[in-house]
Formats: C-alpha cells, structure tokens, sequence
C-alpha cells in the first residue's frame, strides 16, 4: 500500500515539475529569442511481479511493473521563431536551417539512424562575452550601444565580432547609422567597415545550457561552438528580431493536462489515506 501512495506523490511531483515548465513558457512568450522548454519525466526502475510460492517455468510469472516516474531534467527546443520587423538598426534576427549531409530532420530538429544513433540539428547564435571573459550564446538579437560605444545585449554582456573581440563603434559614429552587409560587417553608408557580427555553430544545440536573460553557455565539450562554414544556410538579418518560439495554443492544453494528471495522483493520495486510516483505526482495533 505505502508504495502505491509513493507513486501518486512522484506523480504529483513531476506533474509539478511539468506545470512549472509550461508555465514559465507561457510567461516568457514575448521575450525575443526565448526558446521554449519540455519537462522530461523517466520511469522509475522495473520490478518484476510473480505469482507468490510459484516460479517462472510454473507460469508464476505476472509481468513487469513501473513504481511512478521522476522529472529529469527540462530540455529546450532550439527551433527557429518567427521574425519581429523592429526597423531599428542595432536589431538583429538570426534565420537559421543548417543541414547535415545524409541526415534528414523532423520539426523538432532531431534525426535517428538506422543504426539508432541520434543526431539534432544545428544551430546558430550570436556571440557575447560577459564581464568575467566567459563566452555565451543568445538568438536574442536586441543589441544597444552603451556609454563607452560597446555594443551590448539587454544584460550589457558584450556583442564579440569576427576578430572575436567585443565590438566597439568607432568615436562619432551613431547606432542608427549602423547597415549590415551580406557578410554580417556592420559598415556605414558609404561602405566603410566599423564592426562585425560573429555567429557560431552549435553543432548540438542540447548541449547549451540556460542561464537567464536569453543567454545560453556550453557544457561539456568546447568544440561542439565552430565557425560558420560556407554551405550553412544562416541568414542575419538588421531591423527584426526573433520571437519567442512558444507556441500559446498547445501550452494551455498541456498546462491543462499537467493540472488534470496531477489531480488524479493527488485523489490517488487521498484514497491512500482513507484506506491506511481504516487499517489503523478500525482494523487495527479487532
């Protein structure tokens, strides 16, 4: 009995889990570049039922049986948003479908072999260095010009260029001077060169870990973060930004469905409860 009310109170805490998720999903659906999140839950242990005081050649054998599951982690899904027109010049929106040769993606990015290996799609991101040195990654491309000419993301982490320095606009030249040419320079009208935009490959974007702000770094291995190369299909474009890739419709219904799961497991609980206050109370008494 005490494990059937194990599992209910597992399942109330994924379900949690899951609504926290959706949740904070639906909440950040405005914020440029967000990329929506999924909580994954995974089945505790198997455990075998049999037949007591009869063995398997017997037929004493029942089957297989999962105890409740466990939110492991939450996974976001690095699929290209829509584009926002902002018309200002310091905007920038990343239009991102890098393909692998023999390799055929489904819309969630993702491929499986037939040998059974899993590959995902890679993607591309802005470059920013924060105040410790450290490299970071957005598709948030809401960038300004602070006091000292830098040009920074909404946090002030600096925009590195193709030098893989941070971009600083020479003195006298205005943010809303800036164009950006097919080689993602940052030029002036009459062609002159003042910066650059350095956009690197993530060749599996699952590897990026969320820190806030838009702001992704990268766990494990550090050659996963490569140039572009000449074949990918990235496009930077000045004047837009990219939206959240959200998507409100089918976030309700699962933030339903996490709340509706969640009070199945919390009457399963309840039932538990009943039926332990009868083994005590009256049970217990005879």
């Amino acid at each position: 009995m005490l494990r059937g009310l194990e599992t209910a109170a597992a399942g109330m805490i994924a379900q949690q889990h899951r609504h926290d998720t959706v949740t904070n999903n639906i909440s950040n659906i405005n914020t440029p570049g967000f990329k929506q999140t999924h909580a994954l839950a995974r089945s505790f242990p198997e455990m075998l039922l049999a037949i007591t005081g009869v063995s398997a050649e017997q037929g004493g054998k029942v089957g297989r049986l999962n105890t409740g599951v466990f939110a492991e982690e939450s996974l976001a899904l690095q699929l290209q948003g829509d584009l926002m027109q902002t018309n200002r010049s310091t905007d920038f929106a990343i239009v991102s479908d890098i393909q692998v040769p023999g390799v055929t993606f489904d819309l969630s990015g993702k491929a499986v072999q037939p040998n059974g290996d899993v590959v995902y799609q890679p993607s591309a991101y802005f470059t920013l260095q924060n105040a410790a040195g450290e490299i970071r990654y957005t598709r948030s491309g809401q960038f300004s010009v602070d006091a000292d000419r830098y040009l920074i993301a909404s946090d002030g982490t600096r925009v590195l260029g193709q030098d893989g320095r941070p971009q600083q606009l020479p003195a006298g030249v205005a943010a809303n001077q800036l164009l950006l040419n097919s080689d993602r320079q940052l030029t002036l009208e009459d062609g002159t060169v003042v910066g650059s935009l350095l956009i690197t490959k993530v060749n599996n974007p699952h590897h990026l870990v969320r820190e806030g702000d838009g702001k992704f770094r990268l766990m494990g291995n550090q050659n996963e973060a490569v140039p572009l190369g000449a074949g990918d299909r990235v496009e930077v474009r000045q004047g837009y930004i990219e939206r959240s890739n959200v998507d409100p419709a089918k976030s309700m219904v699962e933030l339903m469905s996490a709340l509706r799961a969640y009070e199945a497991n919390q009457k399963v609980v309840q039932f538990y409860d009943r039926s332990l206050d009868k083994a005590v109370n009256e049970v217990g008494r005879v």
